[in-house]
Formats: C-alpha cells, structure tokens, sequence
C-alpha cells in the first residue's frame, strides 16, 4: 500500500520502546566512537518513511552520547545557525521524567540539534544547539552551545557527527532515580527526507511528548 493511500500512520497505533546502552564517553580529537549494540532502530520505516542513517546513542553517569552516519547524499545538507528549526541534521527530544501522557512540554523536556554545518563566517562549522519547543508550559535551565561537544567530519556521499550532552545540560537527569525517558529523534534532510523514531513530521513531534517513545537506560 503506498504511503499516501494510509488513513493513519501505523506507528501512531504503538507506543514504542528503545533500551539505551551504557558505555564510555570517552571523547578525543576525533570526537566520539559508539559499538553496534548502541545502534537504535528507525520504527517510521513502518509507515515507509526513508532510512538513511545510523543512529547511535548510549549512556552513562556522565551525561549521553551521539553518533549519526548519514549515506545516500548528492547534495550538501542544508544548515543556517539562525534558521536552527529548518536545518538539516540530528534532531532529538528528550523527557528526562518520561510522562508519556503530557501534550505540552514542560521543564523536563528538551529539543537538541547536532549539525555538521552551518556556523562561522564561512557556515562550514558543526553547531550544536539547545532549541526552545513551542508550546512549552516549562522550560529546561539555559545551555551554553560550548557546554556541548561536537565533532562532524564530512563524506564523499553524506556526514558523520558526533556529540555529548553532559548531565549538566539536562534538567532532571538522574539515571538511578529516573531510569526512563521520553526519547524521540529525526534525522532530517532536505535531499533525503526524514528519518524518524517513530511519527514524522505530518504529526506535531517537535512540541508532543505524548507522541514520543520512550528509552530505558539499560547496561
């Protein structure tokens, strides 16, 4: 059945769940490695979504880690520092208090953007970034973009980025009282589409907890 032929997107039907691993974040010049087990699944490929990315993530005391691969590319990505929301590149939300049954975000919440371009003079630098989500009824404690660490190297077909974001960088995370999270990420690309989690973006992702998945921290 194609895509446009569906009368609800079949990942809406689930609430899906991911296990987070724990590894080292151990980050050197050239920035962070993450193993095969720390891999995530793309759940939108239900709903016949594109998958053109290996997403990464993994945990500890520390803070989470981030590696994303991105192959199929003939284009550059398209990323401007003062248009965060529109750019292409890694997009995650996490709730640190996991309360799937919330519409609108609260101080929990948080919308994190890794991309392998678009800052400096000459737009050639990564840029990581906190972004405000609309709607929110709260908002998480303010985060320096040098609070977090990114690394981005491009390929002859696409990019790989890397980056942390440091337990500091994420009101209410502690992983022994809370070992659960509201998780969702796209990968976005103009040229390629977007990658999901779960929903895409014809549902209101960037401002719904209630439509995220959820992560256990798991070993």
């Amino acid at each position: 059945m194609a895509k446009d032929d569906r009368l609800i997107d079949p990942t809406f039907l689930f609430r899906f769940e991911v296990t987070l691993r724990r590894a080292p974040l151990d980050w050197t010049v050239k920035g962070l490695k993450l193993p095969e087990t720390c891999r995530l699944p793309s759940f939108g490929a239900l709903a016949q979504r594109p998958v053109f990315a290996d997403v990464r993530l993994a945990w500890n005391a520390e803070g989470i880690g981030i590696h994303v691969l991105v192959n199929g590319k003939r284009q550059l990505p398209w990323c401007r520092e003062t248009r965060l929301d529109e750019s292409d590149g890694f997009h995650i939300w996490i709730d640190t208090r996991c309360s799937p049954n919330i519409h609108r975000a609260t101080q929990y919440c948080h919308r994190f953007l890794w991309m392998p371009a678009g800052g400096g003079p000459q737009r050639e630098k990564p840029v990581a970034s906190l972004i405000g989500i609309n709607r929110a009824r709260g908002n998480p404690k303010p985060v320096a973009a040098s609070d977090l660490p990114i690394k981005a190297f491009p390929r002859h077909d696409g990019y790989e980025i890397c980056g942390i974001i440091p337990k500091s960088a994420m009101t209410g995370f502690e992983p022994d009282d809370q070992p659960r999270i509201g998780l969702y990420y796209a990968v976005v690309d103009r040229e390629l589409g977007w990658q999901t989690l779960t929903l895409g973006p014809e549902y209101p992702v960037a401002e719904d907890p209630s439509l995220w998945g959820e992560a256990v921290l798991g070993d």
